[in-house]
């Protein structure tokens, strides 16, 4: 459609403005208000000629914003740019939480892997030579048994000192736990000197008891209690394993090892009861932790304790049967004891002794707040974590074959 102007001539009023309209609005929203425009001109007398003029392409005199959209299309566009920049934002975020998870993840496994193997490492590193202790027996045995005793008596009354059981009790006096440590790493040498060291104990914690109740400060039960507790725990029990490997001295006749011994290493009569007892004793026991760690690993469902919630019944159960099974192995391969129903006795007592160890370590460690009780060994803590399980066993196997192994078990 072709521009015009209509222009309309007033004489009597020249100063009147003439109206001019724009028909061509091809790309007007049809919602839009008129366009219409007033041009003022000067008096009409002034132009000789007004003419319609088509132009080759229409120019309208006020052009249209063609790119203008009505404000209710503007903010859907806006609205549903932001719902996609915020998605983009939740996926990102989502994206790296999942990512810093797995890395987690990936670290907390390698860190067990590496402490696992710290943890064989060094047992194995530890095993060895306290095998070769045990087969050495005597002095050698009870030597090494008594540095043990010292350092785990040392770790006790540290744990005893911490914030955790201190707080709800009054801890011995250092010159006190110390004292204690020494009486109780001289218990065992005592014990293979005299044999029997009931008068000595006795003797020990009668004067502890008079050196707490003459203190200056005012003595509390609590010290008593558990000074007591520390010369049995770490001194009298581990007594029995010298009684256990020193004691039973009747020669293990049906060992087949023993026909094979070097003389000069003691011959057959180095294999002596004791000593078959010990060994077998520390594989159960050592079978004990191995199978319910990974019986528990494997199938740990249902918790044993508030004490320890890591351990489950699944795992105990496991290690009960490994216990036996490998108790039952040995005395077959060494030919002690020699009744089936004796063997799975012992290896019962063993992992009995093994379990109640652990679980009383466990409660001391929990009451003082604290995860091992040192740092002596890498990967396992302190003596007391290593040796826990050791513990109450000696006396359970030296009561067993006294008690109920008629000619030891011979």
């Amino acid at each position: 459609m072709a521009s015009f102007v209509e222009v309309c001539r007033y004489n009597n009023n020249p100063n009147k403005p003439v109206p001019v309209y724009s028909t061509s609005l091809p790309c007007v929203c049809p919602c839009r208000i008129s366009t219409r425009r007033t041009l003022i001109l000067p008096h009409f007398s002034e132009y000789s000629s007004l003419r319609l003029v088509r132009d080759a392409k229409p120019k309208p005199l006020f052009r249209p914003r063609a790119g203008r959209i009505s404000f209710k299309r503007r903010f859907l566009t806006a609205v549903a740019r932001a719902e996609s920049d915020q998605l983009g934002d939740d996926n990102s975020k989502g994206g790296d939480g999942r990512r810093n998870s797995d890395l987690e993840n990936v670290e907390e496994k390698q860190k067990k892997a590496s402490q696992l193997k710290k943890r064989v490492i060094f047992g194995i590193g530890i095993g060895v030579p306290v095998g070769g202790v045990v087969l050495a027996g005597g002095w050698v045995f009870t030597v090494a048994l008594a540095a043990s005793v010292f350092i785990g008596s040392r770790e006790y009354f540290e744990l005893v000192r911490s914030r955790g059981i201190a707080k709800g009790m009054t801890p011995p006096p250092r010159y006190v736990s110390r004292a204690c440590s020494v009486i109780c790493s001289l218990m065992p040498i005592l014990t293979l000197y005299f044999g029997n060291i009931d008068i000595s104990v006795t003797c020990a914690a009668f004067v502890v008891a008079m050196a707490l109740l003459v203190q200056k400060e005012s003595p509390r039960f609590s010290q008593l209690s558990s000074t007591m507790f520390g010369l049995f725990y770490c001194g009298y029990l581990p007594c029995f394993w010298v009684k256990l490997r020193c004691g039973l001295a009747a020669p293990s006749l049906n060992t087949g090892i023993g026909r094979t011994w070097p003389i000069l290493l003691g011959g057959q009569a180095h294999w002596t009861v004791g000593l078959v007892a010990t060994l077998i004793s520390f594989s159960g026991v050592i079978a004990t932790d191995t199978f319910a760690f990974l019986g528990g690993k494997a199938f740990g469902r249902t918790p044993l304790t508030s004490i320890s919630p890591k351990k489950t019944w699944e795992g105990t159960f496991a290690g009960l049967v490994g216990c036996i099974a490998i108790t039952i192995l040995l005395s077959k391969s060494l030919s002690w004891p020699q009744s089936l129903f004796s063997s799975i006795a012992f290896g019962f007592l063993t992992f009995f002794g093994s379990v109640f160890g652990d679980l009383t370590e466990s409660m001391i460690k929990r009451d003082a707040g604290v995860k091992d009780s040192g740092s002596l060994i890498p990967g396992h803590g302190g003596i007391l974590d290593r040796v826990d399980s050791y513990i109450f066993t000696g006396a359970l196997a030296y009561s067993f074959i006294k008690t109920s192994q008629r000619l030891y078990g011979v």
